[in-house]
């Protein structure tokens, strides 16, 4: 049995667009090059770095990692083969809702170390880290609430897509954490 190529649509769809693998790549590249930036200074401030990281909570961002998988699960849901709409709805709901939480638990995490990001001795640390953690929340935020724009519409090509940047971030957070809270 012969299978016919598929169409330029059904290709489409199933995330092999140029310009979403060119964003995937600027996407780790812009990270990577943050990551790589706050790598130096912990090296050449490990003493600065290494208290201030004591002021983080390791245990909400720990609660947050799940919540992120969690929510990257969902997104994958919405993605699979042969989901109905109401399913690709829901999962892209519950994705969002997840995205959302992340949100808001990174935000009530600012709040409690906004307070040592005065400390000229902890400057250099929590300027990287609310660059680096605020730029990925930003991607969150975003995608999640393109997620609620996608669910009212869903096609198979922009859940694919969102799905495809959503593990990116999920990616680069699996990198970031470890990073930064502990490393």
């Amino acid at each position: 049995m012969t299978m016919a190529p598929l169409s330029q649509d059904e290709a489409s769809d199933e995330g092999g667009d140029l310009l979403l693998w060119v964003l995937v790549f600027s996407e780790l590249a812009a990270f990577g090059i943050l990551l790589g930036g706050f790598l130096v200074m912990s090296v050449l401030h490990p003493e600065s770095f290494g208290a201030a990281k004591l002021h983080l909570s390791a245990r909400i961002a720990g609660f947050n990692t799940v919540v992120l998988l969690a929510s990257g699960w969902q997104a994958a849901l919405a993605a699979r083969a042969g989901a109905s709409i109401m399913q690709q709805r829901i999962a892209l709901l519950l994705a969002a809702a997840l995205g959302f939480v992340f949100v808001g638990l990174k935000l009530f995490e600012y709040s409690t170390e906004l307070s040592y990001a005065g400390d000229a001795t902890f400057a250099a640390f929590f300027e990287l880290y609310f660059m680096i953690t605020g730029f990925h929340l930003a991607h969150v935020a975003f995608v999640a609430g393109l997620f609620v724009i996608v669910a009212r519409r869903p096609s198979r090509s922009n859940i694919v897509m969102l799905t495809t940047v959503w593990h990116v971030i999920d990616i680069v957070w699996l990198v970031m954490f470890p990073l930064i809270y502990f490393g």
